[in-house]
């Protein structure tokens, strides 16, 4: 299968932070999640693969590396930032006139189709959206120029859980008909847990886990036992642990064959919730 986003020991430093020598690849055609908690590096990352900072490492984009071909790739990017902004005197129709001069695909029909479905006025000032609205409108202008990659951070924030399911399905109708991938940082890993077909997890500027999402959902699990229980595992068996009032909560990388050797009472299915807060916040 072809990578359409390859990433290899990925470094920048900061005075108070640094992404560690972190490396994954999201296949073409498929959709990756990027998690993991604020400051953890998912930004930094997504700005070094838009070569918007400097960093060590390699980055390649549909096999082309992003520092000596950018102008190239661009061209089929889609990309949608959380801090992203358009001047607040435009209008979607001044974005629509100005985009078609910037990308060869740009499709003016298409924008004006995305605009009639989020219920955006052309001809209405940015400075009277709102932030779903005008989260709506980046949505629309990474989308209609046909991109073969989306980079989107954060691309549903602001918006309400009926604008999160239409816009969470125009991404999967893209995926669909335009053989396009999508990589998306996202703290809303519910959206994630039913469209991601790869997560990607950071934390502390390094990779925790890089899998597809069917198989940290069927595979991973988290166990409950009791103190007697606990003190017989072995911490090979195990990933992290939490000790409550009562139980211990223990993250298990196989649940099926932690159940055959301890037959625990309890073993439930993971969340991706569940993962983030036991991997950053558990013991070992």
């Amino acid at each position: 299968m072809t990578n359409v986003l390859e990433i290899k020991n990925l470094a920048k430093k900061y005075d108070n932070f640094a992404l560690k020598n972190i490396s994954f690849s999201l296949p073409q055609g498929m959709i990756m999640g990027f998690i993991g908690e604020n400051g953890a590096g998912k930004t930094t990352t997504i700005k070094a693969i838009l070569d918007i900072i400097n960093y060590e490492g390699e980055i390649k984009i549909f096999g082309l590396d992003i520092r000596k071909q950018a102008t190239k790739i661009k061209e089929d990017l889609g990309v949608v930032l959380d801090d992203m902004f358009f001047p607040e005197i435009l209008t979607p129709n001044d974005i629509n006139k100005a985009m078609a001069g910037i990308y060869k695909n740009w499709d003016n029909q298409l924008f004006n189709n995305y605009l009639q479905e989020f219920d955006l006025l052309a001809n209405k000032p940015i400075k009277t959206f709102s932030k779903g609205m005008r989260k709506k409108l980046e949505i629309a202008t990474a989308l209609a120029h046909h991109p073969k990659l989306l980079i989107l951070d954060e691309p549903t924030s602001g918006l309400d859980p009926v604008a999160r399911a239409e816009v969470i399905e125009i991404f999967q109708n893209v995926i669909a008909q335009e053989n396009c991938s999508i990589f998306l940082s996202s703290h809303i890993t519910t959206d994630l847990e039913h469209i991601a077909d790869y997560i990607t997890f950071i934390n502390d500027g390094e990779i925790v886990l890089s899998k597809p999402t069917n198989e940290l959902l069927e595979n991973y699990g988290l166990a409950k036992c009791t103190a007697a229980e606990f003190k017989k595992l072995d911490s090979q068996d195990y990933l992290k642990y939490k000790k409550n009032k009562y139980d211990y909560e223990v993250l298990v990388p196989d649940k099926k064959a932690f159940k055959r050797k301890y037959q625990p009472a309890v073993i439930d299915r993971i969340t991706l919730d569940d993962l983030m807060v036991l991997m950053i916040k558990g013991d070992k």
